[in-house]
């Protein structure tokens, strides 16, 4: 009687324990286990001394970088562990659950017009939790295939920002990619989540009024907070120098693509609060330094390294006139991690005692 009274109970608690487990999201950042985290950042080396699969891995525990040993278009590394939804997604359509890829260098079939934002992200998301992965590489995630990394993405660094949210912050992030005028390429958002979001998946909505810049402050799951940029079109100014120096009160030390038609030089003019130097060459770990021609990555760090930004836009003129954002945290250790990085900067011409621009060390 003891014996069947005991089994009845351990059928009802493993019952017990398998619908908890079923109502838990999935829809989370995760590293390189699979573990749970609430955000992470990436930094993909450039295809100079191995094939250009390697990345560097921080969280929150990590406490700055640390090399992972994984291969970015590994099926166990950071990126496909996040995107896991996704792709079981595509085998199974899985009521609840909502994506919108965006990308203004999409892959094919699709092509972006010049007119929508130049930002690159993945957005994921169920009616608990969902992630914002902010990202700066062409043709990802590619088109409906489970070989996520495109063959094109192994030539350049690149860099990856993941962040956890609850569902409701969803909202605002939709808002956020409004003025960020993103390129969605493929998406399924259902008609029950926000309206904000169904609006830019399917690419309907832009700001049609004053102010066309938009900064939001966004909690992760774990209460860490982040600060989004969001510049339109209409802003008519760079990011950087325009947007992002104003509100973080700080010279910036800014990294972005060197291969540029019209390239915005360093800024240090009293029009602006604070100097903006273009960082030109960068070294990870204990490699090599490489330029920012090998480097598609885009971020910047404050002169104290108290902020870092993840950032969808390049400095230079045509993208003045174009609609991007970035990501940024005060987080220390990110700040110091990033800070490090940089070997050389351009200074302002006006720094130097002739008018060619040299590189300065840090």
């Amino acid at each position: 009687m003891a014996m069947a009274r005991y089994r009845t109970m351990m059928k009802f608690l493993i019952s017990v324990g398998i619908l908890f487990q079923g109502c838990d999201s999935d829809v989370k950042c995760r590293d390189d286990k699979g573990k749970e985290v609430d955000w992470y950042i990436l930094y993909k080396l450039p295809r100079v001394k191995d094939d250009g699969l390697s990345y560097l891995y921080m969280d929150e525990s990590t406490n700055g970088w640390k090399a992972s040993k994984e291969t970015i278009n590994s099926k166990s590394s950071t990126l496909a562990n996040t995107l896991n939804p996704l792709l079981d997604f595509y085998d199974r359509k899985i009521e609840g659950f909502g994506y919108m890829l965006y990308n203004d260098q999409p892959p094919e079939p699709y092509a972006a017009p010049a007119s929508f934002g130049h930002s690159k992200g993945v957005v994921m998301l169920d009616k608990k939790s969902g992630v914002w992965l902010s990202h700066s590489t062409p043709k990802f995630p590619t088109y409906r295939s489970k070989d996520f990394w495109p063959d094109s993405g192994t030539a350049n660094a690149q860099t990856f920002m993941c962040v956890t949210y609850s569902y409701n912050h969803f909202k605002e992030i939709g808002l956020q990619l409004k003025y960020i005028h993103a390129y969605s390429y493929d998406s399924d958002i259902p008609t029950t989540f926000h309206k904000e979001l169904q609006c830019v998946a399917q690419r309907s909505c832009y700001p049609k009024k004053e102010p066309w810049f938009r900064v939001k402050m966004l909690t992760s799951m774990t209460g860490h907070n982040f600060s989004s940029f969001a510049k339109y079109t209409r802003f008519w100014d760079d990011l950087y120098s325009g947007l992002i120096v104003n509100h973080l009160k700080q010279d910036l030390y800014i990294k972005s693509w060197g291969k540029m038609r019209k390239p915005l030089p360093s800024n240090c003019s009293t029009d602006i609060p604070h100097h903006v130097y273009n960082v030109k060459e960068v070294k990870l770990l204990k490699g090599k330094p490489f330029g920012d021609t090998v480097d598609h990555s885009k971020w910047c760090v404050t002169s104290g390294g108290g902020w870092t930004c993840i950032a969808d836009m390049n400095r230079e003129e045509s993208q003045m006139k174009r609609a991007g954002g970035a990501i940024c945290t005060d987080n220390v250790a990110v700040g110091k991690a990033f800070h490090a990085l940089i070997t050389q900067y351009e200074p302002c011409k006006h720094d130097l005692p002739h008018s060619e621009a040299q590189h300065r060390e840090l």
